[in-house]
């Protein structure tokens, strides 16, 4: 083995609780998790050459986890109301919200109008700038407190905060447009 894969590898083994930790926090599932580390440590690797001061490799280590977290983030379809899985407490089975939906008796002509509403929404989103759409989506659809937020993408609460605000705004002169035709 040759000492630069030797330093490779003895910093792949004290970075990796570390890094795993980070993506944790705003990673839900263990496997994508997982995904978003063994990605980082490839790009580390295919680039060690080119990493000229060693010094810094914890920092950058964490600046790619964090842009591979909003990578992540903005290519995430938000999931549609109908699909979410329902925990059926008489049986050990799950439902889908559609079924539950369908089983109150909504007529096809509602749930057309819910999809119809689902892609103007979908659409209104997909039109705002890319700094807008990403702050609304990961506080909005995916959760995450603005401090979190803040975290990730490196940027003052305040400065989310703003962005939400003018991502509401749009979206709600959007929709009062389709709502009102």
């Amino acid at each position: 083995m040759t000492s630069d894969a030797k330093l490779v590898e003895n910093i792949i083994v004290k970075e990796r609780g570390r890094l795993f930790n980070f993506i944790r926090k705003y990673v839900p599932l263990k496997e994508d998790a997982e995904d978003i580390l063994q990605d980082v440590f490839y790009q580390f690797i295919a680039g060690f050459d080119d990493i000229v001061v060693i010094d810094r490799v914890s920092a950058w280590l964490f600046k790619s986890v964090r842009n591979k977290i909003i990578d992540k983030s903005r290519k995430k379809k938000p999931e549609s109301f109908l699909d979410i899985k329902i925990d059926n407490e008489e049986s050990d089975d799950e439902e889908v919200f559609e079924d539950i939906i369908a089983s109150l008796d909504y007529t096809p002509e509602d749930l057309f109008l819910y999809d119809e509403f689902n892609e103007e929404l979908n659409k209104a989103l997909d039109s705002l700038p890319p700094e807008q759409k990403d702050i609304f989506a990961m506080s909005e659809i995916e959760g995450f407190s603005f401090k979190e937020i803040s975290e990730i993408t490196g940027l003052n609460v305040n400065t989310l905060l703003s962005r939400k605000h003018y991502a509401v705004n749009q979206l709600r002169k959007k929709l009062n447009n389709y709502l009102n035709e």
